[in-house]
Protein backbone atom coordinates (compact mmCIF):
# COMPACT_ATOMS: atom_id res chain seq x y z
CA UNK A 1 0.00 0.00 0.00
CA UNK A 2 1.79 3.43 -0.92
CA UNK A 3 2.85 5.69 1.97
CA UNK A 4 3.40 8.92 2.39
CA UNK A 5 6.81 8.32 4.26
CA UNK A 6 10.00 10.65 2.51
CA UNK A 7 11.55 7.28 2.92
CA UNK A 8 9.03 5.41 0.96
CA UNK A 9 9.65 4.21 -2.25
CA UNK A 10 5.92 5.93 -3.47
CA UNK A 11 4.00 8.58 -2.36
CA UNK A 12 0.63 10.17 -3.47
CA UNK A 13 -0.69 13.70 -3.62
CA UNK A 14 -3.05 16.58 -5.56
CA UNK A 15 -0.10 18.45 -7.02
CA UNK A 16 3.50 17.96 -7.77
CA UNK A 17 5.86 21.21 -7.45
CA UNK A 18 8.91 21.00 -9.16
CA UNK A 19 11.53 23.33 -7.85
CA UNK A 20 11.68 25.57 -4.87
CA UNK A 21 11.90 29.60 -6.31
CA UNK A 22 8.73 32.35 -6.66
CA UNK A 23 7.04 30.78 -8.79
CA UNK A 24 7.46 26.90 -7.16
CA UNK A 25 6.38 28.27 -3.59
CA UNK A 26 3.83 30.59 -4.71
CA UNK A 27 1.91 27.45 -6.49
CA UNK A 28 2.57 25.50 -3.80
CA UNK A 29 0.76 27.73 -1.22
CA UNK A 30 -2.04 28.43 -3.76
CA UNK A 31 -3.05 24.99 -4.41
CA UNK A 32 -2.45 24.10 -0.30
CA UNK A 33 -4.83 26.83 0.47
CA UNK A 34 -7.77 25.99 -1.26
CA UNK A 35 -7.98 21.75 0.02
CA UNK A 36 -5.24 20.31 -2.36
CA UNK A 37 -2.72 17.75 -0.98
CA UNK A 38 0.83 19.03 -2.06
CA UNK A 39 4.19 18.04 -2.40
CA UNK A 40 7.49 19.88 -3.50
CA UNK A 41 10.73 18.67 -4.37
CA UNK A 42 13.53 20.89 -5.19
CA UNK A 43 17.14 19.62 -6.81
CA UNK A 44 19.26 21.50 -4.27
CA UNK A 45 19.60 21.05 -0.49
CA UNK A 46 18.67 24.47 0.41
CA UNK A 47 15.24 25.95 -0.46
CA UNK A 48 14.77 29.26 -2.53
CA UNK A 49 16.23 28.26 -5.72
CA UNK A 50 17.54 31.83 -7.99
CA UNK A 51 14.89 33.58 -5.99
CA UNK A 52 16.66 33.50 -3.08
CA UNK A 53 19.86 35.15 -4.28
CA UNK A 54 17.48 37.98 -6.34
CA UNK A 55 16.63 41.43 -5.49
CA UNK A 56 12.66 40.40 -4.93
CA UNK A 57 11.04 43.11 -6.88
CA UNK A 58 8.09 41.68 -8.47
CA UNK A 59 6.16 44.11 -11.50
CA UNK A 60 2.23 43.95 -10.65
CA UNK A 61 0.47 46.94 -12.11
CA UNK A 62 -2.19 47.68 -10.17
CA UNK A 63 -1.94 45.99 -7.19
CA UNK A 64 -3.28 46.63 -3.63
CA UNK A 65 -0.20 48.53 -1.89
CA UNK A 66 -0.42 51.45 -4.87
CA UNK A 67 -4.24 51.33 -4.85
CA UNK A 68 -4.11 52.15 -1.08
CA UNK A 69 -1.43 55.08 -1.77
CA UNK A 70 -4.00 56.55 -4.17
CA UNK A 71 -2.21 55.29 -7.24
CA UNK A 72 -5.68 54.59 -9.06
CA UNK A 73 -5.28 52.86 -13.47
CA UNK A 74 -7.01 51.75 -15.69
CA UNK A 75 -5.55 48.50 -16.76
CA UNK A 76 -5.21 49.89 -19.97
CA UNK A 77 -2.47 51.92 -19.11
CA UNK A 78 0.28 48.58 -18.38
CA UNK A 79 -1.57 46.87 -21.35
CA UNK A 80 -0.62 49.79 -23.65
CA UNK A 81 3.15 50.05 -22.37
CA UNK A 82 3.32 46.07 -23.11
CA UNK A 83 1.91 46.31 -26.38
CA UNK A 84 4.36 49.09 -27.53
CA UNK A 85 7.36 47.80 -25.55
CA UNK A 86 6.56 44.05 -27.13
CA UNK A 87 5.65 44.64 -30.58
CA UNK A 88 5.60 41.71 -32.51
CA UNK A 89 6.23 39.85 -29.51
CA UNK A 90 2.88 40.92 -27.49
CA UNK A 91 0.48 37.72 -27.02
CA UNK A 92 -2.85 39.09 -25.67
CA UNK A 93 -3.64 35.94 -24.07
CA UNK A 94 -1.16 35.63 -22.06
CA UNK A 95 -0.18 39.59 -21.48
CA UNK A 96 -4.00 40.03 -20.35
CA UNK A 97 -4.39 36.70 -17.92
CA UNK A 98 -0.99 38.49 -16.05
CA UNK A 99 -2.14 42.11 -15.79
CA UNK A 100 -5.72 41.07 -14.84
CA UNK A 101 -4.08 38.19 -11.75
CA UNK A 102 -1.54 39.61 -10.79
CA UNK A 103 -3.32 42.08 -8.34
CA UNK A 104 -5.45 39.50 -6.86
CA UNK A 105 -2.12 37.41 -6.73
CA UNK A 106 -1.42 40.15 -4.02
CA UNK A 107 -4.42 40.52 -2.37
CA UNK A 108 -4.50 36.57 -1.74
CA UNK A 109 -0.76 36.13 -0.53
CA UNK A 110 -1.30 39.67 2.38
CA UNK A 111 -4.87 38.32 3.31
CA UNK A 112 -4.28 34.99 3.89
CA UNK A 113 -0.29 33.83 3.99
CA UNK A 114 3.02 35.24 6.14
CA UNK A 115 4.07 37.03 2.93
CA UNK A 116 3.49 40.66 3.00
CA UNK A 117 5.10 43.49 0.84
CA UNK A 118 6.57 46.97 1.04
CA UNK A 119 5.82 49.16 -2.08
CA UNK A 120 8.00 50.35 -4.64
CA UNK A 121 5.43 53.25 -5.44
CA UNK A 122 8.56 55.67 -6.55
CA UNK A 123 10.07 53.00 -8.71
CA UNK A 124 9.22 54.19 -12.38
CA UNK A 125 8.98 51.87 -15.16
CA UNK A 126 12.52 51.59 -17.67
CA UNK A 127 12.02 53.29 -20.45
CA UNK A 128 9.94 56.23 -19.57
CA UNK A 129 9.64 57.53 -23.32
CA UNK A 130 7.00 54.60 -24.13
CA UNK A 131 3.27 55.38 -24.09
CA UNK A 132 2.03 54.16 -21.00
CA UNK A 133 5.21 53.68 -18.99
CA UNK A 134 4.36 54.77 -15.35
CA UNK A 135 6.35 56.92 -12.93
CA UNK A 136 5.18 54.28 -10.19
CA UNK A 137 3.15 52.05 -8.49
CA UNK A 138 3.88 48.69 -10.43
CA UNK A 139 6.36 47.28 -7.81
CA UNK A 140 6.27 45.30 -4.46
CA UNK A 141 8.42 43.48 -2.64
CA UNK A 142 9.03 41.09 -0.16
CA UNK A 143 8.34 43.27 3.71
CA UNK A 144 11.67 42.54 5.65
CA UNK A 145 11.67 39.16 8.06
CA UNK A 146 12.98 38.00 11.49
CA UNK A 147 14.51 34.72 10.77
CA UNK A 148 13.29 33.61 14.12
CA UNK A 149 9.89 33.22 12.87
CA UNK A 150 10.91 30.79 9.63
CA UNK A 151 11.62 28.43 13.12
CA UNK A 152 12.97 24.80 12.62
CA UNK A 153 13.02 25.45 8.39
CA UNK A 154 15.79 28.41 8.63
CA UNK A 155 18.72 26.04 7.97
CA UNK A 156 16.61 24.41 4.68
CA UNK A 157 16.67 27.91 3.31
CA UNK A 158 19.12 29.46 0.76
CA UNK A 159 21.10 32.14 1.86
CA UNK A 160 22.06 35.56 0.26
CA UNK A 161 24.26 35.91 -2.51
CA UNK A 162 27.52 36.74 -0.85
CA UNK A 163 28.07 38.98 -3.79
CA UNK A 164 25.38 41.14 -2.96
CA UNK A 165 25.88 41.37 1.09
CA UNK A 166 28.47 42.37 3.57
CA UNK A 167 29.50 39.96 5.80
CA UNK A 168 26.52 38.26 5.16
CA UNK A 169 24.15 41.25 5.85
CA UNK A 170 21.51 41.65 2.98
CA UNK A 171 20.86 45.28 2.35
CA UNK A 172 17.35 45.99 1.32
CA UNK A 173 17.13 48.57 -1.67
CA UNK A 174 14.97 51.36 -0.97
CA UNK A 175 15.89 53.27 2.56
CA UNK A 176 18.22 50.74 3.68
CA UNK A 177 20.88 50.79 0.72
CA UNK A 178 19.92 54.69 0.73
CA UNK A 179 21.52 54.91 4.53
CA UNK A 180 24.21 52.44 3.30
CA UNK A 181 25.50 55.00 0.27
CA UNK A 182 24.58 58.09 2.24
CA UNK A 183 26.42 57.16 5.54
CA UNK A 184 29.97 59.23 4.69
CA UNK A 185 27.01 62.31 4.16
CA UNK A 186 24.79 62.11 6.85
CA UNK A 187 25.00 61.30 10.63
CA UNK A 188 21.46 60.38 10.21
CA UNK A 189 22.57 57.86 8.05
CA UNK A 190 25.81 57.16 10.07
CA UNK A 191 23.69 55.86 13.14
CA UNK A 192 20.79 54.35 11.07
CA UNK A 193 23.81 52.26 10.04
CA UNK A 194 25.75 51.40 13.07
CA UNK A 195 22.39 49.74 14.69
CA UNK A 196 22.27 48.35 11.70
CA UNK A 197 25.33 46.54 11.32
CA UNK A 198 25.48 45.93 15.35
CA UNK A 199 22.61 44.04 15.35
CA UNK A 200 24.08 42.36 12.45
CA UNK A 201 27.41 41.25 14.23
CA UNK A 202 24.80 40.39 17.31
CA UNK A 203 22.97 37.76 15.15
CA UNK A 204 25.95 36.52 13.54
CA UNK A 205 27.48 35.62 17.22
CA UNK A 206 24.27 34.51 18.54
CA UNK A 207 23.05 32.41 15.58
CA UNK A 208 25.90 32.25 12.35
CA UNK A 209 23.64 33.92 10.27
CA UNK A 210 21.85 36.99 8.89
CA UNK A 211 18.78 36.68 10.68
CA UNK A 212 17.08 40.02 9.35
CA UNK A 213 16.19 38.81 6.11
CA UNK A 214 15.53 41.35 3.40
CA UNK A 215 14.83 40.92 -0.41
CA UNK A 216 14.57 37.94 -2.09
CA UNK A 217 15.53 35.84 0.86
CA UNK A 218 12.36 37.75 2.43
CA UNK A 219 10.33 36.18 0.01
CA UNK A 220 11.28 32.42 0.12
CA UNK A 221 11.29 32.20 3.74
CA UNK A 222 7.83 33.94 3.93
CA UNK A 223 6.65 31.63 1.02
CA UNK A 224 8.33 28.54 2.54
CA UNK A 225 6.34 29.74 6.12
CA UNK A 226 2.95 29.77 4.64
CA UNK A 227 3.59 26.88 2.54
CA UNK A 228 4.63 24.84 5.85
CA UNK A 229 1.76 26.47 7.76
CA UNK A 230 -0.41 25.08 5.24
CA UNK A 231 1.26 21.39 5.50
CA UNK A 232 3.04 21.38 2.01
CA UNK A 233 5.60 18.55 2.02
CA UNK A 234 8.95 20.16 0.65
CA UNK A 235 11.94 17.54 -0.23
CA UNK A 236 15.29 19.21 -0.55
CA UNK A 237 18.17 17.28 -2.07
CA UNK A 238 15.54 15.30 -4.95
CA UNK A 239 15.83 15.98 -8.24
CA UNK A 240 13.26 14.90 -10.84
CA UNK A 241 14.28 12.09 -13.11
CA UNK A 242 11.60 11.87 -15.40
CA UNK A 243 7.10 12.33 -15.61
CA UNK A 244 5.35 9.78 -14.89
CA UNK A 245 2.41 9.82 -18.00
CA UNK A 246 -0.66 7.35 -18.08
CA UNK A 247 -3.25 7.75 -21.06
CA UNK A 248 -1.94 10.89 -22.55
CA UNK A 249 -1.92 12.47 -19.18
CA UNK A 250 0.78 13.02 -16.76
CA UNK A 251 0.72 11.74 -13.81
CA UNK A 252 3.07 12.28 -11.23
CA UNK A 253 7.30 11.81 -11.52
CA UNK A 254 9.59 9.82 -10.53
CA UNK A 255 12.53 11.53 -8.04
CA UNK A 256 15.84 10.79 -6.56
CA UNK A 257 16.09 11.15 -2.79
CA UNK A 258 17.77 9.43 -0.38
CA UNK A 259 19.56 7.05 -2.37
CA UNK A 260 16.64 5.56 -4.10
CA UNK A 261 14.35 6.13 -6.92
CA UNK A 262 10.58 7.58 -5.47
CA UNK A 263 7.50 7.86 -7.66
CA UNK A 264 5.52 10.61 -6.82
CA UNK A 265 1.87 10.09 -8.15
CA UNK A 266 -0.18 13.20 -8.32
CA UNK A 267 -3.28 14.72 -10.33
CA UNK A 268 -1.19 17.91 -11.96
CA UNK A 269 2.55 18.28 -11.66
CA UNK A 270 3.74 22.08 -11.63
CA UNK A 271 7.59 22.75 -13.53
CA UNK A 272 9.45 26.02 -12.06
CA UNK A 273 13.12 24.67 -11.79
CA UNK A 274 14.51 27.68 -12.67
CA UNK A 275 14.79 27.94 -16.41
CA UNK A 276 18.69 26.51 -18.08
CA UNK A 277 20.93 29.58 -17.35
CA UNK A 278 23.55 26.66 -16.48
CA UNK A 279 22.86 24.48 -19.00
CA UNK A 280 25.65 24.88 -21.35
CA UNK A 281 24.34 22.99 -24.12
CA UNK A 282 21.12 24.79 -24.37
CA UNK A 283 23.05 27.93 -23.98
CA UNK A 284 25.15 27.48 -26.78
CA UNK A 285 22.01 26.49 -29.11
CA UNK A 286 20.27 29.70 -27.70
CA UNK A 287 22.52 32.76 -26.14
CA UNK A 288 24.38 34.78 -28.53
CA UNK A 289 27.97 35.15 -28.47
CA UNK A 290 27.95 32.25 -26.26
CA UNK A 291 30.39 29.46 -28.27
CA UNK A 292 31.37 27.32 -25.38
CA UNK A 293 28.12 27.50 -23.43
CA UNK A 294 30.27 29.28 -20.32
CA UNK A 295 31.03 32.84 -21.86
CA UNK A 296 28.77 34.36 -20.34
CA UNK A 297 28.05 34.52 -16.63
CA UNK A 298 25.10 33.37 -15.19
CA UNK A 299 23.94 34.57 -11.47
CA UNK A 300 21.72 31.61 -10.35
CA UNK A 301 22.60 28.54 -8.86
CA UNK A 302 23.90 25.57 -10.45
CA UNK A 303 20.80 23.99 -9.98
CA UNK A 304 18.83 25.69 -12.37
CA UNK A 305 19.93 23.85 -15.28
CA UNK A 306 17.42 23.12 -17.25
CA UNK A 307 15.64 20.26 -16.00
CA UNK A 308 12.16 21.35 -16.20
CA UNK A 309 12.19 21.73 -19.90
CA UNK A 310 13.63 18.50 -20.55
CA UNK A 311 10.74 17.18 -18.63
CA UNK A 312 8.69 18.95 -20.73
CA UNK A 313 10.06 18.46 -23.69
CA UNK A 314 10.09 14.47 -23.20
CA UNK A 315 6.18 14.22 -22.89
CA UNK A 316 5.67 16.30 -25.79
CA UNK A 317 6.38 20.34 -24.41
CA UNK A 318 7.87 22.71 -26.70
CA UNK A 319 10.81 25.28 -25.72
CA UNK A 320 9.99 28.39 -27.51
CA UNK A 321 12.21 29.71 -30.19
CA UNK A 322 10.76 33.21 -31.01
CA UNK A 323 11.18 35.28 -28.31
CA UNK A 324 12.93 38.78 -28.65
CA UNK A 325 15.76 37.36 -26.38
CA UNK A 326 16.06 33.61 -24.72
CA UNK A 327 18.27 35.39 -21.56
CA UNK A 328 17.25 37.77 -18.90
CA UNK A 329 20.35 39.44 -19.45
CA UNK A 330 22.60 41.32 -16.30
CA UNK A 331 26.04 43.24 -16.72
CA UNK A 332 28.11 40.82 -14.44
CA UNK A 333 31.76 41.10 -13.31
CA UNK A 334 34.17 38.38 -11.78
CA UNK A 335 34.74 38.80 -7.99
CA UNK A 336 38.23 36.78 -7.35
CA UNK A 337 38.30 35.50 -3.57
CA UNK A 338 41.38 34.31 -1.62
CA UNK A 339 40.34 30.64 -1.66
CA UNK A 340 40.85 30.67 -5.27
CA UNK A 341 36.70 30.65 -6.04
CA UNK A 342 35.21 33.22 -8.75
CA UNK A 343 32.12 34.46 -7.65
CA UNK A 344 29.51 37.26 -10.08
CA UNK A 345 28.83 40.48 -8.99
CA UNK A 346 25.73 42.03 -10.70
CA UNK A 347 25.85 45.70 -11.62
CA UNK A 348 22.45 47.17 -10.77
CA UNK A 349 23.22 50.28 -8.82
CA UNK A 350 26.09 51.49 -9.40
CA UNK A 351 25.66 52.19 -12.91
CA UNK A 352 23.42 55.36 -12.53
CA UNK A 353 25.39 57.00 -10.50
CA UNK A 354 27.01 60.70 -11.31
CA UNK A 355 30.43 59.97 -12.44
CA UNK A 356 30.94 56.81 -14.26
CA UNK A 357 30.72 56.06 -17.70
CA UNK A 358 30.75 52.40 -19.22
CA UNK A 359 33.28 51.89 -22.64
CA UNK A 360 34.56 49.32 -24.84
CA UNK A 361 37.84 48.42 -25.47
CA UNK A 362 38.29 51.21 -28.22
CA UNK A 363 37.41 53.33 -25.36
CA UNK A 364 34.10 54.42 -26.28
CA UNK A 365 30.81 54.58 -24.87
CA UNK A 366 28.07 52.82 -26.42
CA UNK A 367 25.12 53.20 -24.19
CA UNK A 368 23.20 55.10 -21.83
CA UNK A 369 24.19 54.18 -18.56
CA UNK A 370 21.99 55.00 -16.09
CA UNK A 371 19.26 53.09 -18.19
CA UNK A 372 18.01 49.25 -17.90
CA UNK A 373 20.80 46.76 -17.17
CA UNK A 374 18.96 44.17 -19.41
CA UNK A 375 19.73 47.01 -22.28
CA UNK A 376 23.74 47.86 -21.10
CA UNK A 377 24.54 44.17 -22.09
CA UNK A 378 22.08 43.77 -24.58
CA UNK A 379 23.71 47.14 -26.51
CA UNK A 380 26.90 46.09 -25.04
CA UNK A 381 26.85 42.64 -27.30
CA UNK A 382 25.57 44.38 -30.22
CA UNK A 383 28.47 47.35 -30.12
CA UNK A 384 31.45 44.42 -29.32
CA UNK A 385 32.48 43.11 -32.97
CA UNK A 386 31.86 39.82 -33.81
CA UNK A 387 35.14 37.74 -33.12
CA UNK A 388 36.00 39.86 -30.07
CA UNK A 389 35.03 39.07 -26.33
CA UNK A 390 31.74 40.69 -25.09
CA UNK A 391 32.95 43.02 -22.54
CA UNK A 392 33.05 46.79 -21.59
CA UNK A 393 34.51 48.27 -18.40
CA UNK A 394 33.38 50.90 -16.11
CA UNK A 395 34.98 53.96 -15.50
CA UNK A 396 34.83 56.48 -12.22
CA UNK A 397 37.32 58.68 -10.85
CA UNK A 398 38.53 58.45 -7.03
CA UNK A 399 35.42 60.43 -5.60
CA UNK A 400 32.86 58.54 -7.33
CA UNK A 401 33.99 55.22 -5.67
CA UNK A 402 34.83 56.42 -2.11
CA UNK A 403 31.24 57.56 -2.40
CA UNK A 404 29.46 54.80 -4.18
CA UNK A 405 31.31 52.21 -4.70
CA UNK A 406 32.33 50.34 -8.02
CA UNK A 407 31.27 46.85 -8.19
CA UNK A 408 31.81 44.85 -5.57
CA UNK A 409 35.10 47.26 -4.37
CA UNK A 410 32.68 48.72 -1.52
CA UNK A 411 32.36 52.20 -0.86
CA UNK A 412 34.34 54.23 2.14
CA UNK A 413 35.13 53.68 4.61
CA UNK A 414 35.97 50.15 3.40
CA UNK A 415 39.41 50.37 1.93
CA UNK A 416 40.46 49.81 -1.47
CA UNK A 417 43.58 48.57 -1.27
CA UNK A 418 42.12 44.82 -1.36
CA UNK A 419 40.18 44.56 -4.50
CA UNK A 420 43.12 46.65 -6.28
CA UNK A 421 45.82 43.91 -5.08
CA UNK A 422 43.46 40.92 -6.25
CA UNK A 423 43.24 42.64 -9.67
CA UNK A 424 39.51 43.22 -9.46
CA UNK A 425 39.65 46.88 -9.54
CA UNK A 426 41.92 48.57 -12.07
CA UNK A 427 44.06 51.75 -10.85
CA UNK A 428 45.71 54.75 -12.70
CA UNK A 429 46.89 58.27 -11.48
CA UNK A 430 45.54 58.98 -14.89
CA UNK A 431 43.23 58.18 -17.40
CA UNK A 432 45.29 56.94 -19.93
CA UNK A 433 47.45 54.76 -16.90
CA UNK A 434 43.98 53.31 -16.43
CA UNK A 435 43.43 52.48 -20.04
CA UNK A 436 46.85 50.74 -20.67
CA UNK A 437 46.00 48.62 -17.30
CA UNK A 438 43.12 47.85 -19.29
CA UNK A 439 43.95 46.99 -22.33
CA UNK A 440 41.93 50.06 -23.55
CA UNK A 441 42.77 52.34 -26.49
CA UNK A 442 44.12 54.84 -24.57
CA UNK A 443 43.22 57.81 -26.54
CA UNK A 444 40.02 57.01 -27.12
CA UNK A 445 39.45 56.82 -23.67
CA UNK A 446 41.12 60.27 -22.92
CA UNK A 447 39.12 61.74 -25.92
CA UNK A 448 35.59 60.34 -24.44
CA UNK A 449 36.29 61.43 -20.88
CA UNK A 450 36.78 64.71 -22.10
CA UNK A 451 33.94 64.87 -24.06
CA UNK A 452 32.00 63.26 -21.24
CA UNK A 453 33.16 66.10 -18.65
CA UNK A 454 32.75 68.60 -21.11
CA UNK A 455 28.56 68.09 -21.41
CA UNK A 456 28.83 66.86 -17.63
CA UNK A 457 29.56 70.17 -15.88
CA UNK A 458 26.13 71.51 -17.67
CA UNK A 459 24.47 68.28 -16.54
CA UNK A 460 23.69 67.16 -20.52
CA UNK A 461 24.69 63.86 -22.23
CA UNK A 462 23.84 64.65 -25.67
CA UNK A 463 25.01 61.48 -26.84
CA UNK A 464 23.16 58.92 -24.92
CA UNK A 465 20.38 60.98 -23.04
CA UNK A 466 21.51 60.14 -19.19
CA UNK A 467 19.37 61.11 -16.75
CA UNK A 468 16.25 62.09 -19.49
CA UNK A 469 13.45 59.63 -17.93
CA UNK A 470 12.20 58.96 -14.58
CA UNK A 471 13.83 55.78 -14.49
CA UNK A 472 17.74 57.35 -14.92
CA UNK A 473 16.38 60.08 -12.39
CA UNK A 474 15.82 57.68 -9.73
CA UNK A 475 18.98 55.84 -10.45
CA UNK A 476 21.11 58.43 -9.79
CA UNK A 477 21.99 59.98 -6.34
CA UNK A 478 19.14 62.26 -5.03
CA UNK A 479 21.65 64.27 -2.61
CA UNK A 480 24.09 65.39 -6.16
CA UNK A 481 23.99 68.97 -6.27
CA UNK A 482 24.34 69.43 -9.93
CA UNK A 483 21.39 69.64 -12.49
CA UNK A 484 21.62 66.15 -13.00
CA UNK A 485 21.46 63.03 -10.79
CA UNK A 486 23.10 61.36 -13.22
CA UNK A 487 25.72 63.14 -14.40
CA UNK A 488 29.22 64.92 -13.03
CA UNK A 489 32.49 65.08 -14.78
CA UNK A 490 35.35 62.25 -14.04
CA UNK A 491 38.06 64.41 -13.16
CA UNK A 492 39.66 64.09 -9.83
CA UNK A 493 42.03 60.78 -9.58
CA UNK A 494 42.84 57.99 -9.13
CA UNK A 495 40.84 56.52 -11.68
CA UNK A 496 39.18 53.42 -11.69
CA UNK A 497 37.83 50.35 -13.35
CA UNK A 498 35.93 47.37 -13.45
CA UNK A 499 35.62 44.75 -16.47
CA UNK A 500 31.99 44.00 -16.66
CA UNK A 501 30.75 40.97 -19.16
CA UNK A 502 27.50 39.75 -20.27
CA UNK A 503 25.94 38.07 -17.22
CA UNK A 504 21.77 36.82 -16.68
CA UNK A 505 19.78 36.65 -13.99
CA UNK A 506 18.00 33.91 -15.68
CA UNK A 507 16.67 32.52 -18.79
CA UNK A 508 13.61 33.67 -20.85
CA UNK A 509 12.97 30.20 -22.98
CA UNK A 510 11.02 28.29 -21.16
CA UNK A 511 7.96 26.01 -21.93
CA UNK A 512 5.09 27.28 -24.41
CA UNK A 513 2.01 27.57 -21.95
CA UNK A 514 -1.36 28.86 -21.81
CA UNK A 515 -2.71 31.81 -19.67
CA UNK A 516 -3.37 28.88 -17.11
CA UNK A 517 0.23 28.06 -17.14
CA UNK A 518 -0.85 24.70 -19.18
CA UNK A 519 1.92 23.20 -20.66
CA UNK A 520 1.24 23.16 -24.53
CA UNK A 521 2.39 20.81 -27.39
CA UNK A 522 3.15 20.60 -31.09
CA UNK A 523 -0.43 21.41 -32.05
CA UNK A 524 -0.66 24.05 -29.26
CA UNK A 525 -3.43 21.91 -27.30
CA UNK A 526 -2.67 21.64 -23.54
CA UNK A 527 -0.77 18.51 -21.90
CA UNK A 528 -2.83 17.36 -19.17
CA UNK A 529 -1.94 17.24 -16.25
CA UNK A 530 1.18 19.25 -16.87
CA UNK A 531 1.71 22.84 -15.95
CA UNK A 532 4.92 25.35 -16.18
CA UNK A 533 5.44 28.65 -14.18
CA UNK A 534 8.91 31.06 -13.46
CA UNK A 535 11.66 30.94 -16.03
CA UNK A 536 10.52 27.07 -16.68
CA UNK A 537 7.20 28.83 -18.99
CA UNK A 538 8.15 30.86 -21.79
CA UNK A 539 8.39 34.87 -21.08
CA UNK A 540 4.99 36.27 -21.01
CA UNK A 541 6.65 39.29 -22.27
CA UNK A 542 8.08 38.00 -25.50
CA UNK A 543 11.69 37.83 -24.10
CA UNK A 544 11.28 41.68 -23.64
CA UNK A 545 12.63 43.20 -20.16
CA UNK A 546 10.23 46.79 -19.72
CA UNK A 547 10.87 47.23 -16.48
CA UNK A 548 12.34 46.11 -12.83
CA UNK A 549 10.82 42.70 -11.73
CA UNK A 550 9.72 41.76 -14.66
CA UNK A 551 10.79 38.05 -13.80
CA UNK A 552 9.54 37.69 -10.24
CA UNK A 553 6.23 39.48 -11.18
CA UNK A 554 4.98 36.85 -13.86
CA UNK A 555 6.32 33.98 -11.46
CA UNK A 556 4.67 34.40 -8.92
CA UNK A 557 0.94 35.44 -10.85
CA UNK A 558 1.29 32.08 -12.57
CA UNK A 559 2.17 30.49 -9.64
CA UNK A 560 -0.90 31.61 -8.47
CA UNK A 561 -3.05 30.87 -11.99
CA UNK A 562 -1.41 27.51 -11.96
CA UNK A 563 -2.82 26.52 -8.34
CA UNK A 564 -6.13 28.00 -8.37
CA UNK A 565 -6.59 26.30 -11.81
CA UNK A 566 -5.47 22.79 -10.44
CA UNK A 567 -7.96 23.71 -7.56
CA UNK A 568 -10.60 24.20 -9.74
CA UNK A 569 -10.81 27.96 -7.95
CA UNK A 570 -11.17 31.03 -9.69
CA UNK A 571 -8.47 33.74 -10.04
CA UNK A 572 -10.99 36.52 -9.91
CA UNK A 573 -11.37 36.51 -5.81
CA UNK A 574 -12.45 39.12 -3.33
CA UNK A 575 -8.94 39.04 -1.73
CA UNK A 576 -8.15 42.52 -3.22
CA UNK A 577 -11.38 44.08 -1.03
CA UNK A 578 -10.66 42.17 1.86
CA UNK A 579 -7.14 42.85 1.72
CA UNK A 580 -7.68 46.79 1.68
CA UNK A 581 -10.50 46.11 4.24
CA UNK A 582 -8.36 44.66 6.93
CA UNK A 583 -5.44 46.96 6.20
CA UNK A 584 -7.77 50.49 6.50
CA UNK A 585 -8.72 48.64 9.58
CA UNK A 586 -4.68 48.63 10.77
Amino acid sequence: MPSDSPMSRSMECDVLIIGSGAAGLSAAVTAAFHGQKVILVEKDPVLGGATAWSGGWMWVPRNPLARRAGIEEDIEQPRTYLRNELGNHYRADLVDAFLEACPHMVGFFEQHTALQFVDGNGIPDMHGNTPGAASGGHQVIAAPFDAREVGALLPRLRKTMRETSFMGMPIMAGADLAAFLGMTRSLRAFAYVAKRFGAHLYHLARYGRAMHLVNGVALVGRLAKSADDLGVHMLESAPAKRLLVEDGRVCGAVIQHAGAELSIRAKAVVLAAGGFPNDPERRKAMFPRDASGYDNLALPPSACSGDGLRLGEAVGGLVADDLKSPVAWAPVSKVPYPDGSVGHFPHIIDRGKPGVIGVLRNGKRFVNEAGGYYDYVSAMVEAVPKGEEACSWLICDHRFQRRFGLGFARPAPIPLWPYVRNGYLKRGDSIEQLAGECGIDPVGLANTVAEFNQHARKGEDPLFGRGSTPFNRKSGDPLHQGPNPCVTPIEQGPFYAVKVQPGCFGTFAGLRTDSQARVLNADGQAITGLYAAGADMASVLGGHYPSGGINLGPAMTFGYIAGCHIAGMPVESRDIAAANLAFSRA
